[in-house]
């Protein structure tokens, strides 16, 4: 099989030639190497679509066919659409910040353009004309038809002119807004020194990280740093320690991006108001499997209510540890506490060391193992090319081919650890969607997947925690989802599925990793590999999962209302309201209060972007729970190769090519239910 064990990479000209004997485009970006490129391209590209639509515009009404207007609208939104993904991802990830910067403010000049194509009456109208004639067309080619036409009301075309105008320039300021949230999170730094008694608790494997060590002696945590701040909230046994970390990541950007969020939301409601919606969770929503606030809101509720029980004999339980391990009766459980003592409650009661179990999951061996299980339920292969370029050292690329007939599918790059001025999560960013082009051959996707896991020390290799390789299986399913998408039309890939559908297909990945048939597939101790993961112990991972499933959705649950409760305000509301006392006052009802001098919503990236929209990680997730289903109850589990082969064609190939509601229950065989998600949180047996 392909993939890490090459001794070189293979050409990917060669992959190339022959996508082209299929009428198939394999291709990569023409990524600018400059500041000064970076604006030609995206100039170019305005340049370029501005050209085309002009042609569009310009067609005589009894001329005006299908391909003529939707499939050229389509077209030529979509590679405007792809350049804005690759400046975006330089944007995130590239060393120089003059660079990023460039790239940045290239994206706003293109969101910008984007944004004023919504108001543009020239191509508007022939779209329309066309469409009132009522064609017959296929459901694939309606749909585009009525998302179109439906993208254009929701921008407020059909305003009268001076508030069509008004709402453009709204929707302008509240782009580059987003963008400056962006800006200050990735630029946030909390660098907190400690001594080696006050990293009492700290694993070697994070003292000997690099960069971690400092010259006078002392530890350097950077709470902006995810892992860090992950790694001292589980295992830091010092109190203070941990509360020191706990204020610095939740106080991060907070004077910058609290008067950034009063604007937004203010910003939205009036946009919300003006274009006929009671709010903007209502406008945001309407284009989802919710369709609007009410349903979104009452999903999360419900199950704010449904884990209540579960969720304060947890808090219970780990107070209980605390006064066990300070000898305070009254001891109080503070949210600095929750990580830790859910580890030692793992540790304790059911024997899971989470950072003993580092040592089986070596960075390579576990993407190679992950690979090879993805290659085998989804009937592929992945093969590691030369690229041509790459926007940081360690950036890899790879082709995914058919393992059948040996077709290109499309590709992916990899780019896995922290560096300066790097986005500091984990995420799948598009390079590019497929689709067909004008000529006839298909165009193939293009994605890369950014992440920022543990660096390798001098003398150990990179060391996944199990939350680490749960993100990672997840993450890579983003790749997969869309590099497996076919559509004739770009906005019906796997980028235009509902925003609280689109995390289902890769959280249900999330699965694998629980499981002991998989898990021996490539989880080994890197010192002795002969060394697997006792049953018992992956048993008892379960258990200790569950037991701390309430705190886990409720904190979820928490995030998903403050969300839509900032969103939900009416116009008046959301000029007058304190975001941080508002944001931190859902956090206390539905989570565990924090502190009132913190302000985690000027941190939640999540908010510019995801806005409104992320109570869809939990209305996915229970989608998700019940697709995995389907494979937990197949003759191989989840290593079906059957089960993933309707996967693959039912719901990953489908992309937005129809209402992924049908795509799931033809892949489930079965109508949708939540009672898999309840026992999956132990709430049903």
């Amino acid at each position: 099989m392909p993939i890490l064990a090459q001794s070189a990479p293979a050409r990917f000209s060669d992959f190339q030639a022959e996508a082209r004997q299929h009428a198939l485009v394999l291709s990569l970006p023409d990524y600018p190497l400059t500041p000064a490129a970076a604006t030609a391209a995206a100039d170019a590209s305005i340049r370029e679509a501005e050209v085309a639509l002009k042609s569009l515009a310009a067609q005589p009404a009894d001329k005006l066919t299908f391909e003529n207007t939707f499939v050229a609208y389509d077209t030529i939104t979509a590679r405007v659409g792809t350049l804005s993904g690759e400046l975006g991802t330089l944007a995130e990830t590239h060393p120089d910040k003059t660079m990023r910067d460039a790239c940045r403010a290239e994206g706003v000049k293109i969101d910008s353009w984007a944004i004023g194509l919504d108001y543009r009456e020239d191509i508007f109208r022939p779209l329309k004309a066309f469409a009132d004639t009522n064609p017959k067309l296929d459901a694939e080619q309606q749909r585009l038809l009525d998302f179109t036409m439906r993208d254009y009301r929701r921008a407020g075309l059909t305003l009268p002119k001076a508030e069509r105008e008004r709402v453009e320039k709204l929707r302008q300021d509240l782009s580059e807004l987003e963008d400056q949230f962006q800006v200050n999170i990735n630029e946030a730094r909390a660098p907190l020194d400690f001594t080696a008694d006050e990293l009492a608790g700290m694993p070697e494997s994070f003292l000997g990280s690099p960069g971690v060590k400092q010259p006078d002696g002392r530890y350097r945590v950077m709470a902006n740093i995810t892992f860090h701040a992950i790694v001292v909230a589980e295992n830091a046994s010092r109190e203070e320690t941990r509360r020191q970390v706990y204020f610095a990541r939740n106080r991060l950007a907070r004077e910058k991006n609290i008067p950034v969020l009063s604007k937004l939301v203010a910003l939205r409601a009036d946009i919300a108001h003006r274009l006929g919606y009671a709010n903007w969770a209502d406008y945001r929503t309407e284009t989802r499997m919710a369709k609007n606030a009410a349903t979104a809101t009452k999903f999360e509720e419900d199950l704010v209510t449904g884990l209540q029980k579960k969720f304060d004999a947890e808090l219970e339980e780990l107070r209980q540890l605390k006064v066990a391990g300070t000898g305070k009766a009254d001891a109080k459980l503070e949210p600095w506490d929750i990580s830790y003592y859910q580890n030692q409650l793992k540790k304790q009661k059911y024997s899971v060391d989470t950072e003993a179990l580092r040592v089986y999951f070596p960075y390579e061996a576990t993407l190679k193992g992950m690979f090879a299980i993805y290659q085998r339920i989804f009937g592929l292969e992945f093969t590691e090319v030369e690229p041509t370029y790459t926007w940081a050292a360690g950036v890899k690329l790879f082709v995914v081919t058919d393992a059948a007939t040996k077709i290109p599918m499309g590709a992916f790059y990899l780019d896995m650890f922290p560096r300066e001025g790097k986005y500091n999560h984990f995420a799948d960013f598009p390079q590019k969607n497929g689709g067909v082009l004008p000529d006839g051959s298909y165009d193939l996707p293009l994605q890369a997947l950014v992440c920022n896991f543990p660096p390798p020390s001098a003398d150990k290799p990179s060391l996944l925690s199990h939350g680490d390789v749960e993100t990672l299986f997840h993450e890579f399913g983003h790749v997969m989802h869309g590099v497996l998408s076919r559509a004739r039309f770009a906005s019906q890939t796997s980028g235009g599925v509902p925003r609280d559908f689109v995390e289902a297909p890769s959280q249900m990945l999330e699965n694998w990793v629980w499981d002991k048939a998989v898990l021996d597939t490539f989880a080994a101790d890197y010192r002795d590999p002969a060394k697997k993961i006792p049953a018992a112990t992956i048993d008892a991972m379960v258990r200790a999962r569950e037991a701390t499933e309430g705190v886990f959705y409720r904190r979820q649950l928490g995030l998903g209302l403050l969300d839509l409760t900032i969103h939900s305000l009416s116009p008046d509301e959301a000029w007058t309201v304190d975001v941080a006392t508002r944001t931190n006052a859902v956090t206390a009802r539905v989570s565990v209060a924090p502190p009132a001098d913190t302000a985690f919503a000027a941190y939640f990236g999540h908010l510019a972007g995801y806005d409104a929209g992320y109570y869809g990680y939990l209305w996915a997730k229970v989608m998700s729970i019940d697709m995995a289903s389907a494979f937990r109850q197949a003759p191989d589990g989840f290593l079906d190769v059957k089960v993933g082969r309707r996967l693959r064609d039912e719901v990953y190939a489908m992309g937005d090519r129809r209402d992924v509601g049908i795509s799931v229950e033809k892949f489930l065989g079965r109508p949708r239910s939540m009672e898999p998600f309840l026992e999956y949180v132990g709430l049903k047996k």
